[in-house]
């Protein structure tokens, strides 16, 4: 399968006929990048300034915001400049957000708005753990953050000033990567899931799902045979465009770019044009048994 599927969208609020949006649809449910290499978001004049690392804390991965009326996370500058730059990040928020209504009416009601990050530092020469090196393949998983088969879509935009595409490896189907790696994940700990929650680690309690979707995501990265030797392709995703996927089913790793837009979203599995298609489902017909109960 080509996991990359190329739209001419050049709106963010786009007129497409329905059988377009449906396309559009079953190729993001079955696990494509909708990559749109004509839609670009637009800093403004006043707003060239912030495309420079130096407004990065250094501590922070990433400048955030976590809800409209919240403040901007992770960034260095007075009360003035962080209001801009918050006033640039609202904006793709805005925007990403209704790029996905749009496309996809039937997610509409049950979208559930999450962090939008700005991303100024460079993919390459960060310090950190294998766990949270993402130029290695993976499927995103949330140690802290349970969400019971809640499908996780993301929207982001390369927003680089100086032409630089930012660069992703694409690996195999999710339901070959299950099969895979599915029969060395053991069974959680009896009172784990309770234990977790009762010290404050997880938010919630983890479902048997969120268990294997962590097991994937970290023995995906600690297998370094594995990142070599799996399928996978290489996308350069171009300055000035935009791309669509759900991270919790494209296998994907970041290789190289700067300067990086991101809206999360999440959409429940009952809510899925095909729910059958999604993690949770397959995962279940994989095992055999219920993973969230």
């Amino acid at each position: 399968m080509n996991p990359i599927y190329t739209t001419t969208l050049t709106d963010w609020v786009p007129s497409i006929p329905a059988e377009q949006s449906a396309a559009l649809l079953a190729a993001l449910e079955s696990g494509h990048v909708l990559y749109c290499p004509q839609l670009a978001f637009q800093f403004s004049p006043a707003e060239q300034r912030f495309l420079d690392p130096a407004w990065s804390n250094g501590k922070d991965k990433n400048i955030s915001l976590e809800h409209d009326g919240a403040p901007l996370k992770g960034m260095l500058g007075t009360t003035d400049e962080v209001a801009t730059l918050r006033g640039a990040v609202l904006r793709f928020r805005t925007q990403a957000i209704g790029l996905i209504e749009t496309l996809f009416p039937a997610y509409k009601r049950n979208l559930r708005k999450a962090r939008t990050s700005y991303r100024p530092v460079p993919v390459e020469g960060r310090s950190t753990s294998w766990r949270k090196d993402d130029s290695r393949l993976h499927v995103d998983a949330f140690p802290s953050r349970p969400n019971h088969g809640e499908r996780i879509l993301r929207v982001f935009a390369n927003v680089n000033p100086h032409g630089v595409p930012r660069v992703w490896r694409i690996g195999e189907p999710f339901e070959a990567l299950a099969q895979r790696v599915l029969p060395r994940i053991p069974t959680p700990l009896p009172g784990s899931s309770w234990l977790l929650h009762a010290l404050h680690i997880t938010k919630q309690r983890r479902s048997e799902y969120d268990h294997i979707m962590l097991n994937l995501h970290d023995r995906m990265k600690a297998d370094l045979e594995y990142q070599a030797q799996a399928p996978q392709v290489t996308m350069s995703l171009a300055a000035g465009s935009v791309w669509i996927c759900f991270s919790d089913q494209v296998s994907h790793a970041a290789m190289s770019g700067q300067f990086m837009l991101e809206q999360t979203l999440h959409v429940p599995v009952d809510a899925l044009a095909v729910p059958e298609k999604s993690p949770l489902r397959t995962l279940e017909r994989l095992t055999a048994r219920a993973l969230v109960v």
